[in-house]
């Protein structure tokens, strides 16, 4: 088992590889777009052509969109403090819970590590609101169901 110190470290490696990966292909999709754009001829059926390159438009906008928020992304993971003890779930902070793992950084979603599952959140998704503030020992009730806060790093 990996220790406690190390493990921000390690799932932050993990969300950071992760952005990478999502950066690279927006950038491939955003550059294949532009490629098929500009290569495209503009044919007799003038029509066809416009709607084509429209289409291609809107996909090079909607790859711009998904670069520019894992960039912003990228930008809040700088922003965590490895060396940090919280007394209290923040930004950063690991949270051990009765039902679950959460990692408060950025919306990812589930990480899997050394046989364990993590949930990377943002303080801004519904759980990291239940859960800003609360200190070990906290319970309350998200969703139906009864938490306890068990540890926090």
């Amino acid at each position: 088992m990996i220790p406690k110190p190390e493990l921000k470290k390690q799932l932050l490696l993990l969300l950071s590889n992760t952005l990478d990966q999502k950066i690279a292909e927006a950038k491939a999709a955003i550059t294949s777009a532009r490629e098929s754009r500009d290569s495209e001829t503009k044919s007799s059926m003038g029509d066809k052509y416009e709607t084509g390159r429209a289409m291609v438009q809107i996909e090079i906008e909607k790859s711009e969109m998904q670069l520019n928020k894992a960039l912003e992304s990228q930008t809040e993971l700088t922003k965590i403090n490895l060396d940090a003890k919280p007394a209290a779930i923040g930004f950063g902070s690991i949270v051990f819970t009765n039902h679950e793992n959460y990692f408060i950084a950025i919306g990812v979603g589930k990480i899997n590590f050394e046989n364990s599952a993590y949930y990377a959140i943002s303080l801004n998704s519904p759980i990291g609101r239940f859960l800003n503030g609360k200190v070990v020992g906290n319970t309350g009730i998200f969703q139906e169901r009864s938490f306890k806060i068990i540890d926090i790093l």
